[in-house]
């Protein structure tokens, strides 16, 4: 099966602990929220993290999404808060 890489950045790197994961690649129908809720299923401090979907954004293959996007053919997820500055 193929892989999907997972990287985290800012709050959400500390709350679960890890930079990066890899995991299986999920049905192509799958979106990127289903697949949040998922992780967040874990516990810990993945529940911590994606308690509330709305404070995260998402990027696959590098390109900014919205949560509702199929993961289809994804290799890598980026997931992080909202960026803000000036």
């Amino acid at each position: 099966m193929a892989q999907l890489s997972i990287v985290y950045f800012a709050w959400v790197r500390e709350m679960i602990g890890r930079d990066e994961e890899h995991i299986d690649r999920p049905a192509s129908g799958t979106t990127l929220a289903e697949l949040i809720a998922s992780l967040g299923a874990r516990g810990g401090g993945y529940a911590q993290a994606f308690a509330d979907p709305s404070r995260l954004r998402a990027a696959v293959d590098q390109h900014f999404v919205s949560l509702d996007t199929p993961i289809g053919e994804a290799r890598e997820l980026a997931i992080f808060p909202p960026v803000t500055g000036g």
